[in-house]
């Protein structure tokens, strides 16, 4: 049965008991890291497991590329994204990102098993992958919505590229050159002129990201923002800035050199004087299907080596 639509739901408010997706066999895809040294054995072990359950396993075209196995059927994106009930990601949250952006138009769930170093959004371990996915395929999973930005490269007010992105959209400079000076409107309203290295554009996915590095704050994934955060500015008050997500940001390069803009890390270079990026949120969506349990909270706290007193311990007096 198809995964069930829900455009109309807010972040992180899909349903989980009755959810259509707990009912029946399903069409799970499968979606590896390449050149993941001893990444075939646990492959095979997933397949083995979803066909014993009875479900169709297929495989991401780039996949089967260097995983292939007998029966296991390779698909593009766009035909996962027309057959599949969910997709399983195994890699690091590069790997997700990659998937994400091209299943987001089908609303495709996504299950994630961390095979890369820090795994924000492939949050399941190796070690315990199969029991994880029986609960989840079973219909107990915690499943969360996840926002998008979109954004367009505009020349003499024509369209040259277009792009999607999960995380960020990122203006900056080139290696050798010196700093940008970027126009910023909001809404048609004019924000700043600022001298800096580049400019973020991050979802609340995206903040724990470059954003996080670059000094911009943490939002949670249910927050309806869209973050703004400069790149070592040449004026210390220019601060990062939360806007609301409905809001229409345009970015236009006054001057500089070599500045390029990337999506999730997909780079439109050659930018010139008066190019205007337009960007604003997606009006689609991803969804995660986390284990029962999950959550944020405990990923921030693993993953940015928080300190924990459960006890009491260590606290200052």
């Amino acid at each position: 049965m198809p995964v069930e639509k829900h455009a109309e739901l807010p972040a992180a408010a899909l349903p989980a008991p009755g959810h259509p997706f707990n009912l029946g066999t399903k069409t799970i895809a499968l979606v590896v890291r390449q050149n993941t040294d001893g990444i075939a054995e646990p492959v095979k072990s997933i397949v083995d497991f979803l066909q014993v359950l009875g479900h169709t396993v297929v495989f991401e075209a780039e996949t089967a590329a260097h995983l292939a196995l007998p029966g296991v059927r390779a698909m593009s994106p766009a035909e996962i994204g027309a057959a599949a009930d969910c997709a399983i990601v195994m890699g690091g949250d590069g790997t997700m990102l990659g998937i994400a952006r091209q299943l987001a138009p089908f609303d495709v769930p996504l299950i994630g098993i961390n095979q890369g170093r820090l795994g924000f959004m492939t949050d399941i371990p190796l070690e315990r992958m199969l029991p994880v996915l029986a609960q989840i395929l079973g219909g107990r999973f915690k499943a969360e919505r996840r926002t998008l930005l979109e954004g367009s490269v505009l020349r003499d007010g024509k369209s040259i590229h277009v792009g999607m992105a999960v995380n960020d959209v990122v203006v900056s400079r080139g290696g050798g050159a010196g700093m940008a000076e970027l126009r910023v409107e909001v809404d048609g309203h004019f924000m700043y002129n600022q001298r800096s290295d580049g400019l973020i554009i991050s979802t609340p996915t995206g903040s724990t990201a470059y954003s996080l590095s670059a000094g911009g704050p943490l939002l949670h994934p249910t927050l309806g923002g869209i973050v703004l955060v400069p790149i070592a500015p040449h004026a210390l008050s220019n601060r990062p800035i939360v806007l609301p997500d409905s809001s229409q940001i345009v970015v236009e390069i006054v001057r500089g050199r070599d500045i390029s803009v990337n999506f999730d890390m997909q780079t439109f270079a050659s930018l010139v004087q008066q190019d205007r990026i337009l960007i604003r949120r997606s009006p689609h969506t991803i969804t995660f299907l986390h284990p029962e349990g999950w959550s944020y909270y405990n990923t921030l706290r693993e993953k940015l080596h928080w300190n924990e007193y459960p006890s009491g311990e260590g606290k200052l007096s």
